[in-house]
């Protein structure tokens, strides 16, 4: 689709509608696919008198309340507005369904019934309805519907605007609050509704990054390479050197994502010497999780027009790697804070369901709760930082000369 827009704007042609850039990463994408290679599918869609009305998608939230409502024709279908943000269907603004998005990923192939086939889009915090009584959660209100890393966001009490966190699994999230301003990135970000609080309430926004690979590195090492036994090795053989000594680990494996989006970009060890061992590599994979999340910071900034971040939280497994989060201290010259409840994601959810049921009364509650577990502050030198910084751009770079595969 990209290949073929007339108007020449690529895969920035929907963001001003969407805060996302046109990519298979999201649901319309693999949804037209579904429709132009499962017969079935497509023809259902076309019998106007019979089951197109049957045909139903959603994302997984979408799923697991209508199971969990009875999956009968009269379950609820719904989801929130951070997942169908995700969709590449729905205006960030208006928090609706867009017809001309629709109409551009599925016009040409069928006329798409969007009341029927599309959820309901409803906040992120209200008593949607009780658990079918099929089940061992009979009558339990479902209340809290959010997107994996708005979640988060939300478990970390990143509540006002400027803060931030990053997330560090199979793949790496930072996210940042800004508030009832919806900010259009220039950098390569994603603007994102982050919550809401209430169908009556103002939307929260964020900017948000992903990185592909982050703790898949580590896996990486071990199934792959095999160079170390456990992901728990990686931190020790780190520190078993005094530091990179000139080697750049750039996990491109499947491209690169934010800020670059550059599908075309590969993995690659720059700087590589004979003096380098498994050390030295379980260092810089390490390291180069650090330097993403710098990326990704750099450009919040940016598109957040000069706001400093001072203190980054941070959840996920590899958050729990304290050679990691000392590194990423250093490189970005910032205390680095991790919590008491590293599993932010559930503890979101939790606090989205909380407030609708009346458990909690406010956000002010959710913020009290919140409490640091361990504090990283940066000690390495300004002309130290910005010698591996710049490196490591160069390294990136180095990535992108893919031609010759």
């Amino acid at each position: 689709m990209e290949r073929e827009a007339p108007d020449g704007l690529g895969i920035d042609r929907f963001r001003a509608t969407t805060g996302l850039p046109l990519s298979t990463y999201f649901s319309a994408t693999k949804m037209r696919w579904l429709i132009e290679n499962v017969p079935s599918l497509r023809k259902d869609l076309e019998d106007k008198d019979g089951e197109r009305s049957n045909v139903r998608f959603g994302t997984v939230d979408t799923w697991a309340i209508y199971q969990l409502t009875g999956a009968t024709e009269s379950s609820t279908y719904v989801t929130d507005i951070t997942n169908a943000s995700r969709t590449l269907l729905m205006d960030i603004h208006t928090r609706e369904w867009d017809e001309t998005l629709i109409n551009a990923f599925f016009g040409d192939l069928v006329d798409f019934p969007t009341a029927s086939a599309l959820p309901k889009i409803i906040s992120s915090s209200e008593v949607i309805g009780p658990c079918h009584s099929s089940g061992a959660l009979d009558g339990v209100p479902i209340a809290g519907i959010l997107g994996d890393q708005q979640a988060a966001l939300f478990g970390q009490a990143a509540l006002n605007p400027g803060e931030a966190k990053c997330t560090y699994g199979t793949g790496l999230f930072l996210m940042m609050n800004t508030g009832a301003t919806c900010v259009p990135s220039t950098n390569g970000l994603l603007t994102t509704p982050a919550y809401q609080l209430g169908p009556d309430a103002d939307i929260v926004y964020a900017l948000e990054g992903s990185v592909s690979h982050a703790g898949s590195v580590i896996q990486w090492l071990r199934d792959k390479l095999q160079i170390i036994e456990s992901a728990t090795d990686s931190e020790e053989l780190a520190l078993s050197v005094p530091n990179n000594e000139g080697l750049y680990f750039v996990p491109a494996f499947a491209g690169l994502f934010a800020p670059y989006w550059r599908s075309d970009a590969r993995g690659c060890l720059v700087g590589m010497t004979a003096g380098h061992h498994r050390g030295h590599v379980c260092r810089a994979a390490l390291e180069a999780s650090a330097y993403q999340a710098k990326e990704l910071l750099r450009a919040m900034e940016q598109d957040s027009k000069g706001t400093d971040l001072t203190t980054l939280k941070v959840d996920g497994g590899m958050s729990m790697n304290d050679f990691l989060m000392t590194f990423q201290s250093d490189i970005l010259g910032s205390k680095v804070v991790r919590p008491k409840i590293n599993e932010t994601t559930a503890l979101g959810a939790a606090f989205a369901a909380g407030l609708a049921t009346g458990v909690w009364s406010s956000t002010d509650d959710i913020m009290a709760m919140w409490t640091a577990a361990k504090t990283w502050t940066p000690s390495m030198a300004d002309e130290e930082r910005e010698k591996y910084w710049s490196a490591w751009k160069r390294a990136v770079v180095k990535s992108f000369d893919s031609d010759w595969f």
